[in-house]
């Protein structure tokens, strides 16, 4: 599967973004599928997931309560609703195939999000 994240921008702090994730084939709707996040001078770190129905949404503590991981199936789209943003959410986003808390094949494109103070 082929993906392509979008969305990002310049945000103040508590202020909301929308991700999205377009993904190429028939198999998305059969994928865990998830966020994750990489800062300058640091690791890749997992943000979110979400079953292939859409259930069981799982977070990072970091962004527990504040962002939201959802998915429309038929549109072959994976969303990320991130509200309260805080300038350490500044980091390019990616959405990924997801095993746990780790990511599975490919990354595609991802997006910048950077946050004010």
């Amino acid at each position: 599967v082929q993906l392509q994240a979008s969305g990002g921008g310049l945000v103040q702090a508590g202020g909301s973004l929308r991700l999205s994730c377009e993904a190429s084939g028939r198999a998305f709707s059969s994928y865990v599928m998830g966020w994750f996040r990489q800062a300058p001078g640091k690791e890749r770190e997992f943000v979110a997931r979400i079953s292939w129905s859409g259930g069981n949404p799982y977070y990072a503590d970091s962004v527990q309560g504040r962002f939201t991981i959802s998915r429309d199936n038929a549109k072959n789209t994976l969303y990320l609703q991130m509200n309260s943003l805080k300038p350490d959410d500044t980091a390019v986003y990616y959405c990924a195939r997801t095993a746990g808390t780790s990511p599975v094949g490919s990354w595609g494109q991802g997006t910048q999000v950077t946050v004010s103070s």
